[in-house]
């Protein structure tokens, strides 16, 4: 992603004895950062040995700006394959570059972590700098202190793409830093004193970037969620989330909330859930697999009287596919679509299928552990009603047999209308009742 610079600033507030550019200065070095976007300016660059350059400014520099301006020519030149593999095997500039994930600077951590980004999105050097990270501790808690501590919310985006990008490449990294906590470990410095971090641990880290980054980003929103469902793909990532000090209440507080107050209203239109659709399914992994791991936890007392808000927005997700499925099928009629236009509608139609899945799982074990008195509320408060368990039904039928049949039986205590209404409705399970 080649990315233009800003318009020339001041720089940061120092901390310690830093400089600020000359304007004309600046202006000259910003056109360079804004011509390294052509690729013939980026191999003249090249040649010219910048990256040696830049390796001096980084050695010795006191000018943020300047630093800043510096690491993002590099990242735009690094959108080029050559140079991206030639900047990527230099260990030296690799070394200092992860430095850089410990400046106090924000727009340089920007620049950083956009570098980072672009070459680990090269398949030639992902595992270069996959390897180089898993080697530097202090990267570990860089990341960490800027998702824990930072209210850019430019730089969060960016640094939960990087960690995004290195889970989903890496599961040993992963491991590495669910496991991992700090021992004195270095971070931003001031007068080149090195300064102890506290002893992070990831996933506090992530839920804190993300109430961030919640309101004003959601994509970044999306980013942050799939970091944690990349967490729950394995075991010791489900525990870290779980038994965390507050026993995973944060976790469920913040996905609950969003759910069930946020994403897919009763005020939205269907189509709604197209745009949400990987948002939801991150979230929905990540609630699914902490319902699986409930037992013992602390969240499990804060979320069982609060079990059918969740319940309802899970039925109406399903309601809002439907909605959109009838609207592909229509789509689908219109005669002589390109290609690519039916490329588009599969991936769609994946995706949801995708939610789908998730939907029906988490709503198939809520419904299984309702009791009468849950059941009861739920009729009452409105999130159980003919048409809603029509809705459950169809979707979760046949694959979640029993777990219909068992919410049935107590459906059956708290409202016997409904439940005969519902018998004829599906005849599969008269014949089991």
């Amino acid at each position: 992603q080649v990315i233009a610079p800003a318009e020339p600033g001041p720089a940061a507030s120092p901390q310690g004895p830093r400089t600020e550019l000359d304007e004309e200065m600046e202006n000259d070095i910003c056109k360079v950062w804004d011509m390294s976007m052509d690729e013939d300016v980026a191999l003249f660059l090249q040649e010219f040995n910048a990256p040696d350059i830049f390796m001096g400014v980084f050695a010795k520099s006191k000018c943020p700006r300047l630093t800043e301006i510096c690491v993002g020519i590099l990242g735009n030149m690094a959108c080029f394959q050559d140079i991206c593999m030639s900047i990527s095997k230099d260990e030296n500039l690799g070394q200092v570059l992860l430095q850089r994930l410990c400046d106090s600077d924000s727009p340089t951590l920007l620049e950083t972590s956009r570098l980072l980004l672009t070459c680990l999105s090269q398949p030639e050097v992902a595992n270069v700098w996959v390897e180089r990270i898993r080697e530097n501790p202090s990267v570990y808690d860089c990341v960490c202190f800027i998702m824990s501590s930072s209210t850019n919310v430019d730089l969060l985006v960016k640094v939960g793409e990087v960690v995004d990008k290195l889970f989903d490449l890496d599961e040993e990294l992963m491991l590495n830093w669910i496991k991992n906590g700090t021992c004195q470990s270095v971070g931003p410095s001031v007068d080149d004193s090195p300064e102890e971090l506290p002893d992070f641990k990831i996933v506090p880290c992530i839920l804190e970037a993300a109430k961030q980054v919640r309101s004003d980003n959601p994509e970044g929103l999306d980013v942050y969620m799939h970091i944690l469902q990349l967490l729950t793909t394995v075991d010791e990532g489900i525990q870290a989330i779980v038994q965390a000090p507050d026993g995973g209440k944060e976790t469920w507080s913040l996905l609950y909330d969003l759910v069930c107050q946020e994403l897919c209203q009763p005020d939205d239109p269907p189509i709604i859930v197209q745009e949400q659709k990987t948002l939801l399914a991150s979230i929905l992994s990540v609630l699914s697999a902490m319902f699986a791991s409930q037992r013992d936890q602390e969240y499990t007392r804060m979320r069982k009287s609060n079990d059918m808000p969740l319940i309802g927005s899970l039925i109406r997700i399903l309601q809002y596919m439907e909605g959109c499925g009838k609207r592909a099928v229509d789509n689908s009629k219109e005669p002589e679509q390109e290609e690519t236009g039916r490329t588009e509608i599969n991936e769609e139609d994946f995706h949801l299928k995708i939610l789908k899945d998730i939907c029906c799982e988490l709503l198939s074990n809520m419904l299984q552990e309702l009791t009468k008195e849950n059941t009861i509320e739920g009729l009452h408060q409105g999130h159980l009603n003919e048409q809603t368990c029509s809705c459950a039904f169809q979707n979760l039928l046949p694959l979640y047999f029993a777990s219909v049949e068992s919410f049935l039986e107590v459906l059956r205590e708290a409202d016997q209308t409904l439940a005969d209404n519902l018998e004829k409705r599906f005849p599969s399970l008269k014949v089991h009742t």
